[in-house]
C-alpha cells in the first residue's frame, strides 16, 4: 500500500513539472521512497520538499481554477503533504496505521486543492485542515470498530472529544485514583462544554469502552462450536419464513380442511374424519380399516381405496385453497 497520493496521480500531476521553474519542478518524492514503501522513508521525503510563499501558492491556484491545470494542482498538494503527516500523527491513538491515515489524509487535501479558491484571502494550510480532518474521522469511524460508533453529527463530536476530554482528566492532579470510568462531575463537564445530554455522553462511554463481540464465532482449536451470542438471539419461532410456513399451516387446518371435506361424498368424508381426524383421548387414532369395512359391509381393501380416491381429491381442492 502507499502511504500517500497515488503513484498515477503523482505521475499525472508531474508529467510537465521538468519544463518549467520553481522549486518543486523537478522534485518526487516517490524517488525518495524504497520500492517497500517505508513509511518513515516517505515521511523523511515529504518533509524536505520546499513550502510555498504566498505568491507561489497564489499563483498556482489561480492556474488550477481558471485553466484546470494539474502541474499547478500538483505543486499545491505536494507542498502540503508534511501538513498531513502531522495532522495524521494526532489520531495515533486509534489504534489504525499511520499510514492508512496519511493515505486518507491526502484525499482530504487533493479534495481541497480542488475546491480552494484563491480569492477569499485565506492560506491553503488553513482551508486544507478542515478536509484533511473530515476526510480522517470518516475512515476512523468506518474502521476502528466492525459496528459504527457514531452516526450523527453530536455523536461523531463526541466520538472525537470524549477521548481527549478523558485523557485531561486523567493528567490531573486531583485525579489521584486515575480510574477509567468517568464520575458524575466529570460526566457533567463534558455535557456542559459539548452542548450534548448527560445521557449521550454515557452512552458514548459505553460504546467506546466495550468491545466488538462476534454473534457466530468460529470453532475453537479442538473442533467444537463455540457458544456465542447469536444462540441467545435466534429465536426460530420468529423467524420469516417459519412464520409464514406457520400462518399457512393454520389457514389450511381450518378453511382448507373444512372445504376439501366439503367436496367428498358423505362416505369419503366419514372414512377421512374417522381415519385421521378423531383422535381418542388417550391420543390414539380412530377407527381401523377393519372397523370401517365391518360397519359399511365391504372389504378392508375397499375402504382403503375410497380412502386413497378420497386423500387425492382433497389434495387438489387444498393446493386450490392455498
Amino acid at each position: 500500500m502507499s502511504y500517500a497520493l497515488s503513484s498515477s496521480v503523482l505521475n499525472t500531476t508531474m508529467a510537465a513539472s521538468s519544463a518549467q521553474t520553481g522549486a518543486l519542478a523537478t522534485v518526487n518524492p516517490w524517488s525518495l521512497v524504497p520500492p517497500l514503501g517505508n513509511l518513515d522513508a516517505y515521511i523523511s521525503a515529504v518533509n524536505r520538499l520546499p513550502m510555498l510563499t504566498l505568491e507561489q501558492e497564489q499563483e498556482y491556484s489561480k492556474e488550477l481554477k481558471q485553466n484546470n491545470d494539474l502541474d499547478a494542482a500538483g505543486k499545491l498538494v505536494l507542498s502540503h503533504l508534511r501538513l498531513v503527516v502531522s495532522i495524521s500523527r494526532k489520531y495515533l491513538g486509534y489504534g489504525l496505521p499511520h499510514g492508512d491515515l496519511i493515505q486518507e489524509g491526502n484525499i482530504g487535501l487533493m479534495k481541497a486543492v480542488k475546491r480552494f479558491d484563491p480569492e477569499q484571502g485565506v492560506r491553503l494550510v488553513s482551508y486544507a485542515m478542515h478536509w484533511i480532518k473530515a476526510e480522517i474521522h470518516e475512515y476512523i469511524l468506518k474502521n476502528w470498530r466492525m459496528v459504527k460508533v457514531a452516526t450523527t453529527k453530536a455523536q461523531r463530536k463526541l466520538f472525537f472529544n470524549l477521548r481527549s476530554m478523558k485523557q485531561g482528566f486523567k493528567d490531573d492532579a486531583d485525579a489521584a485514583t486515575h480510574r477509567d470510568t468517568l464520575t458524575e462531575g466529570q460526566i457533567a463537564s463534558m455535557a456542559k462544554t459539548l452542548n450534548v445530554k448527560r445521557e449521550e455522553v454515557l452512552e458514548m462511554e459505553q460504546r467506546m469502552s466495550g468491545g466488538d463481540v462476534l454473534l457466530d464465532p468460529s470453532p475453537s482449536d479442538d473442533g467444537e462450536d463455540a457458544f456465542g451470542p447469536i444462540a441467545y438471539l435466534a429465536d426460530a419461532t420468529q423467524e420469516p419464513t417459519a412464520l409464514i410456513e406457520s400462518r399457512q399451516r393454520d389457514h389450511l387446518a381450518t378453511g382448507g380442511i373444512s372445504t376439501a371435506l366439503q367436496e367428498l361424498d358423505p362416505r369419503a368424508r366419514r372414512i377421512v374424519e374417522e381415519r385421521w381426524l378423531n383422535v381418542n383421548d388417550d391420543g390414539s387414532g380412530g377407527m381401523t380399516l377393519h372397523d370401517l369395512a365391518a360397519e359399511y359391509k365391504v372389504s378392508a381393501e375397499r375402504i382403503r381405496q375410497i380412502e386413497v380416491a378420497a386423500m387425492k381429491k382433497m389434495k387438489k381442492v387444498l393446493a386450490a385453497f392455498a
